[in-house]
């Protein structure tokens, strides 16, 4: 019976055909299956994708939560983030199960890491004939975000009573217009804790006129709006903002505000910078602007400069406005003719060069020291070295921050600009 089974060849195509049937139909299953669990991969690595990019976005919880960490680690909030995310991209999909997600998100230095890996599996429906109850689909995305730079910031504001010359050559005019000596310095007159109600500060004030030393005052009040702005955390940028002194007879540094991240204090504070005081008129000869000292003074109070990374390593800059006239009794050292022992000179870079050395970047924004015809100090003293000042002060600054604005060109504008270029410049990593 086999033997006549065997031999008989009249059915053989069916039963061939049958046999062959089985393969055919499974292959033409399992690439359909396939082709299924590429769009589901499609989906999921879409949704990972989403996840990991989320998690260290600019304006993510993540980048906050690294922002204040003092060290390298993981990131908590930026691992629920990308969770969250991925969940919400995958939500409404069907046709597969998922077996596992993993995320990673961990700071380093200053690069956030986010690595999101899953794995599902799609039931197939043809390819079970050949035993395949499933394909498995897996995959992984990663993302990187670079923080931003932390700063701290300490203002130098030179308030000394050079800086109470007329912001403008026409409030120039109306000072010298309306004092009997043709006086362009609003000399802010205070002996022993007695205002002078006479004193030609207060006279400008009656006659509406600007100087310097108001422009510098609402200008760092503004820039805090600037830094406030641009910062993408709360501690990123920090300020402390000093003076040369609150009076000629006490000649060390006035703290304005001190070093803090709550850039609403001190805008405020800022805002009501006023003059230095001197107790009569040619008090001392006139000897109030020792860059060299308050220089010194501010390399003091900074501390060592960090990289940037974080905010317990702050990179450190010395914001500088001045009009760029030494005047202090410096005898033996000063760069220009003396008078006496009193030293009228350009800025000495002696001290900026040695802020530098330390590690600390120097912002300088020269407020143009306007010619004063009329004075016949000024054209003795001053006018000989006039054009040296903005070349003094561009030395004393770290390449490329270096600014020079007339009042009347707008300092506020011009602090803001400098502060930007700060901002925006790359920082050491090593």
């Amino acid at each position: 019976m086999f033997k006549r089974l065997v031999g008989d060849r009249s059915g053989n195509f069916g039963m061939m055909t049958a046999l062959l049937l089985v393969p055919v139909i499974g292959t033409a299953g399992l690439a359909l299956d396939i082709s299924d669990a590429l769009l589901v991969k499609t989906t999921l690595q879409g949704a990972a994708d989403a996840a990991a990019i989320a998690a260290v976005a600019e304006s993510s919880a993540g980048v906050t939560e690294a922002m204040h960490m003092s060290s390298d680690g993981p990131l908590t909030a930026a691992v629920a983030d990308a969770k969250k995310i991925f969940i919400a991209q995958t939500g409404s999909a069907e046709g597969y199960e998922l077996i596992s997600t993993d995320v990673s998100v961990v700071k380093h230095g200053s690069e956030l890491k986010a690595v999101f890996s899953y794995k599902a599996k799609v039931p197939t429906t043809l390819a079970r004939i050949l035993g395949q109850d499933a394909v498995t689909v897996s995959g992984k995305a990663e993302a990187t975000f670079q923080t931003q730079t932390f700063r701290d910031f300490y203002l130098l504001l030179d308030n000394t009573p050079s800086m109470g010359v007329g912001a403008t050559p026409a409030d120039i005019t109306k000072m010298v217009n309306n004092t009997s000596d043709e006086c362009a310095f609003a000399c802010h007159i205070v002996k022993n804790g007695v205002e002078n109600k006479n004193s030609y500060y207060n006279l400008a004030k009656k006659l509406g006129v600007t100087i310097r030393i108001d422009v510098v005052a609402k200008a760092t009040a503004a820039l805090m709006e600037t830094a406030k702005t641009l910062r993408k955390s709360s501690n990123q940028y920090r300020m402390a903002v000093y003076t040369f002194g609150e009076k000629a007879e006490d000649t060390k540094l006035l703290e304005v505000a001190s070093l803090t991240d709550n850039l609403d204090s001190v805008q405020t504070k800022a805002a009501k910078i006023g003059l230095m005081s001197i107790p009569e008129k040619n008090y001392n000869n006139d000897q109030q602007t020792d860059f060299d000292r308050a220089l010194k003074s501010i390399g003091q109070l900074v501390g060592a400069p960090g990289t940037g990374a974080s905010a317990a390593s702050p990179e450190k800059v010395v914001f500088f406005v001045s009009d760029g006239v030494g005047d202090a009794e410096k005898p033996s050292t000063c760069t220009k003719a003396t008078n006496g022992r009193r030293c009228q000179e350009p800025i000495d870079i002696t001290e900026c060069t040695a802020l530098k050395a330390k590690g600390y970047r120097i912002a300088v924004l020269y407020t143009t020291y306007l010619p004063l015809p009329t004075n016949d100090w000024y054209n003795k003293w001053i006018k000989p070295f006039q054009a040296e000042i903005p070349k003094r002060m561009e030395a004393c600054a770290s390449p490329g921050l270096f600014f020079e604005v007339s009042p009347s060109e707008g300092i506020t504008n011009a602090m803001n600009a400098l502060f930007k270029k700060i901002v925006s410049m790359p920082r050491l990593t090593s």
